[in-house]
């Protein structure tokens, strides 16, 4: 039981110690684990779609190369490189939901308690 029941208890009686609350932190504070968590989103969203978009233009070059040999080269590479960057973005994404369980934090819906709460 702490002061703040106690005092409850007491206005429910018309009695009360008067114990002050603590100041209240600004409307934005509880909305940061919100904000981390949908900027962590979109990051992923925007990097797979760049991602998906390098891998179409490499199969565009690949296409317009016309057997070139250096231009198929350079097209390989970058449908390499954009199936790298998917499978790196995956991979966090992945991972940020296995370490999340781990240490029992929902990674993509954060709750940051307000220093008021604390």
């Amino acid at each position: 039981m702490n002061l703040f029941s106690i005092n409850n208890f007491l206005l429910a009686q018309g009695n009360t110690l008067n114990i002050p609350r603590p100041p209240q932190v600004g409307p934005g504070w509880d909305n940061l684990g919100k904000i981390i968590a949908a900027m962590i989103g979109i990051i992923l969203i925007i990097s797979s779609i760049a991602s998906f978009l390098y891998l179409l233009w490499g199969g565009l070059q690949w296409i317009l190369s016309g057997g070139d040999k250096a231009g198929v080269e350079a097209a390989q590479h970058k449908i390499q490189a954009s199936l790298i960057g998917l499978l790196i973005v995956f991979a966090s994404w992945a991972l940020f939901g296995v370490v999340g369980k781990l240490l029992g934090i929902d990674v993509f819906n954060l709750i940051i308690p307000s220093p008021a709460t604390l």
